[in-house]
């Protein structure tokens, strides 16, 4: 069990690493490597209800590693703290980022990626 933890939070901490990378870098990275065009996005689903759903599926297996690595209650509660002021201040970089701007369909498409898990995780933990 202990070395699963110790991977799992590896995981969160690579995953963690690379979207910060992924959001601050100048242009899409995945739209380079899609359509070799760093101003184009690819979809992985469309949009729903003007929220990002890019966003949403980032902030959402972030936040899956996250609380399976960090389930202590004063990490966890840390960790959901952490994620919220995560995606604020990486969506705010996006003002200054050239070939990036600031979206509110981007935040809160990372607002719900983080609050369906923690909904999902709390429901889970009160049926225990």
């Amino acid at each position: 069990m202990i070395k699963l933890n110790k991977f799992l939070k590896l995981i969160f901490h690579f995953i963690n690493v690379f979207l910060i990378l992924v959001y601050l870098y100048p242009g899409n990275l995945f739209g380079y490597i899609v359509y070799k065009d760093l101003t184009k996005q690819p979809q992985v689903t469309s949009d729903f209800f003007n929220i990002s759903s890019n966003h949403f599926y980032a902030f959402a297996i972030l936040s899956i590693f996250g609380v399976l690595a960090y389930q202590d209650k004063k990490k966890y509660f840390f960790l959901i703290v952490y994620l919220f002021f995560l995606s604020i201040i990486l969506e705010l970089f996006h003002h200054i980022i050239p070939e990036r701007m600031f979206q509110l369909s981007d935040l809160f498409g990372n607002f719900l990626g983080v609050l369906t898990i923690y909904f999902l995780y709390n429901i889970k933990k009160k049926y225990e």
